[in-house]
């Protein structure tokens, strides 16, 4: 196996404990797999900006809810000391007080470096999950179009 699948068999690795990290809550694994001068990108928030932003964020998070997440990975690319990795992310957010909870899916783009030592960080996070909201308004839209086109009656 080449230094490239190497690579991509290691920015795997790292994104399966990201996900088991997650759902365990497991805050300090989570943090050790990320640059400090990380950046996190969401279409409905501010940029996150380093890793004491992302504790913080993570910590007031799981206050309040119990977190799950999971990726299937559609494609790596690697180039010597960076790496791109896209992804379909899902991640469940339950409420703690046991209210319903949130699915929510969608495209991702990491960027990854390779630190000294030859193990891999994430350095940039680009997520387009959709909100609840947009969600539902998504489907609502879906639905109006359907009646619309079987035309009164059905």
């Amino acid at each position: 196996m080449g230094s490239h699948g190497r690579d991509e068999k290691a920015i795997r690795a790292l994104m399966s404990r990201w996900h088991r990290a997650v759902g365990a809550g497991d805050l300090a694994a989570l943090l050790s797999m990320i640059s400090e001068d990380a950046v996190f990108l969401a279409a409905d928030r501010p940029p996150l900006r380093g890793r004491a932003a992302f504790a913080q964020e993570m910590i007031t998070l799981t206050q309040s809810c119990a977190l799950q997440s999971s990726a299937e990975i559609e494609e790596i690319l690697v180039s010597d000391e960076l790496a791109c990795c896209w992804a379909t992310l899902n991640v469940t957010t339950a409420p703690l007080d046991g209210g319903a909870p949130s699915v929510r899916t969608g495209p991702v783009l990491s960027i990854f470096r390779k630190e000294d030592g030859g193990h891999w960080v994430l350095v940039r996070d680009a997520n387009m999950l959709a909100s609840d909201a947009a969600d539902l308004a998504l489907k609502v839209d879906n639905l109006e179009r359907e009646l619309m086109a079987d035309g009164p009656g059905g």
